[in-house]
């Protein structure tokens, strides 16, 4: 009997100027791999330069998939990442090629690995009486689903009303849901290594400023002066460094002021970051 050989991906994670591309592309290189984007701002093809997506250089030096392909207009949720992530890794494995995904939206790689539970819609009614609630949110978790209570933290009112709404609204806990969704995903039986491009966090820090004053010698500037108009709410308007070089560009701030911003809100997002992958990803290297 012929033996088939068992389905790989490498997983490359971490906060920004961490190193990620270039680990990326020697990898792609080295082993023949395409890879992925799962940055949730580097899907955006108006702004390459602020959102430190791979140069053309860069891209021609192993093959690039999802960067830059939809339009800061475009609605995209993490659901729609997965499923276009989910179709270029079976895409890699037919071609015979590794599938590299790369980047620092933690959500992505949590969707990749556990999947997404794909709940009823929430009563209106249900969703208002948690929201509402005054009382201890955790007792009430407890006396309902014992195995939700104890994987939360007691203070974590948000993921409380959430447990607490899809159960009694479904009949079913949230936990269920989620094995269910891990049933399907398509990393399941399949060889995964991962990498978590971690530094000291002052180091991280010095890093992506110096990186933002060579974003600024680019061009960065003028490239956010190209935006279309879009509205304010779309993701693309609140990446980092464009709330504050528009803010400059009305007048609002002076340049020096707009650049110290966008580097105080670049800390802020690494911090954030290196909070949420610690908490929520332990399993991986560092």
């Amino acid at each position: 009997m012929k033996l088939t050989k068992p389905k790989s991906v490498l997983l490359i994670a971490g906060p920004t100027a961490s190193g990620k591309s270039a680990v990326a592309i020697a990898q792609a290189r080295a082993r023949g791999g395409v890879i992925i984007n799962a940055d949730s701002m580097q899907i955006y093809r108006e702004l390459r330069i602020i959102t430190a997506r791979p140069s053309v250089e860069e891209e021609a030096e192993a093959p690039h998939r999802m960067f830059g392909h939809i339009s800061g207009a475009d609605d995209y949720s993490t659901a729609t990442w997965l499923a276009q992530a989910q179709a270029e890794i079976k895409t890699c494995w037919e071609e015979g090629k590794l599938p590299i995904i790369c980047g620092g939206t933690g959500l992505y790689f949590m969707a990749l690995e556990q999947g997404l539970a794909k709940l009823p819609a929430i009563d209106p009614e249900i969703r208002d009486k948690w929201r509402n609630f005054q009382g201890n949110l955790h007792v009430e978790l407890q006396q309902r689903h014992l195995e939700s209570a104890a994987r939360l933290n007691s203070a974590d009112r948000q993921r409380l009303i959430r447990s607490l709404e899809v159960l009694e609204s479904t009949g079913k806990a949230l936990i269920e849901w989620q094995k269910d969704a891990q049933k399907d995903t398509i990393l399941r039986d399949v060889n995964i290594e991962r990498i978590f491009m971690d530094a000291p966090r002052d180091e991280l820090y010095a890093r992506a400023e110096r990186r933002f004053d060579q974003m600024l010698e680019q061009g960065a500037l003028d490239e956010i002066r190209s935006l279309p108009p879009l509205n304010p709410s779309q993701p693309l308007m609140k990446a980092i460094g464009v709330p504050e070089l528009l803010a400059h560009l009305k007048g609002e701030f002076t340049f020096e002021d707009a650049k110290s911003k966008a580097k105080t809100a670049t800390r802020n997002y690494i911090k954030r970051q290196l909070t949420w992958f610690r908490g929520q990803m332990k399993q991986w290297q560092q």
